[in-house]
């Protein structure tokens, strides 16, 4: 008979290799709205439909939790503006000037900027793995963006995509400090149910002064895409991950985000992996998963 501890071991591993394999097509799915929405559409278009989904489910609970949710407002809005308008709303520019490739791997540096993140923000000092690691990842980011040579940058500099992905990146690690951090006595889906809707308004006047792009057969798979799996499904599976898994053990599939986004970018894309992409990423990709070795990078300061 097979053994139901491990098929429930192995089901709880299937859900954040799920999850990093949607956040990877996501990124595709980014680049390929280039052509066919802009992006302050897309960035609106997905939230208002992931809200309106998730409205049926939530909403009950969200009503009885409003003194609560009303006390936290301003962590809400703040949490809302970096990571449902400024890191998503960025991702969708950025696509405009970089590839998807590029997308993923610097998006997976966002554990390595978690990193740095907190130990400006909280009383923390990073262990020795963590420093190394996240040195390492620099270093890679370095060889990738300066196609395989770091000193290229000095004469190139960051291409417009690439800084504009590194600034969201950059808002999404002070977003996953300041949710851990500030520890909000309220339902998961309750918050991200209220940052869906900040992150809505907040949205509204960018789309409102630029141009609307109507709504075609080409561009609603990507936005019908984005509001459903990256924005509601992988959340889930990341969240009950945690739940099953630990944090230590779930983290590290993120490190598969890029790779996923890499391979899917070369076959649905036609993206060309040079070897700069392979050596930059690779290194990148190491250092991330050495600044997260044996889980906790962080010793709390006395």
């Amino acid at each position: 008979m097979t053994d139901p501890r491990r098929t429930t071991t192995w089901t709880a591993f299937c859900l954040p290799l799920a999850a990093a394999m949607i956040w990877a097509v996501n990124m595709v799915v980014t680049k390929m709205s280039v052509s066919v929405i802009s992006p302050s559409s897309i960035a609106f278009y997905r939230w208002v439909l992931a809200a309106v989904l998730l409205t049926p489910f939530v909403a009950r609970g969200v009503w009885r939790a409003r003194r609560a949710i009303a006390a936290q407002f301003w962590r809400l809005a703040v949490l809302g503006g970096l990571g449902m308008a400024l890191y998503q709303g960025m991702a969708y520019v950025a696509a405009r000037s970089t590839t998807a490739t590029n997308l993923g791997i610097i998006t997976s540096l966002v554990p390595a900027m978690t990193i740095g993140v907190n130990v400006v923000l909280t009383r923390t000092l990073p262990r020795a793995t963590a420093v190394v690691g996240g040195l390492l990842s620099l270093f890679g980011l370095a060889v990738l963006l300066g196609h395989g040579d770091p000193r290229n940058l000095l004469e190139i500099g960051i291409g417009t995509g690439d800084g504009l992905m590194m600034i969201a990146s950059l808002a999404y690690a002070l977003y996953t400090v300041l949710i851990r951090k500030w520890a909000m006595p309220i339902d998961p889906w309750h918050s991200l149910y209220v940052q869906i809707l900040i992150g809505v308004l907040l949205q509204l006047p960018t789309f409102l002064a630029t141009e609307p792009s109507p709504l075609t057969a080409r561009n609603v798979p990507l936005v019908l895409y984005a509001a459903l799996l990256p924005s509601l499904l992988a959340p889930y599976m990341w969240m009950e991950s945690l739940r099953r898994l630990g944090a230590d053990r779930t983290s590290l599939f993120l490190n598969l985000v890029p790779i996923g986004t890499a391979l899917i970018a070369a076959a649905l894309l036609g993206e060309q992996l040079h070897l700069y992409h392979l050596t930059g990423g690779g290194v990148a990709i190491a250092g991330v998963a050495l600044a997260q070795w044996n889980g906790r990078a962080f010793r709390r300061v006395r």
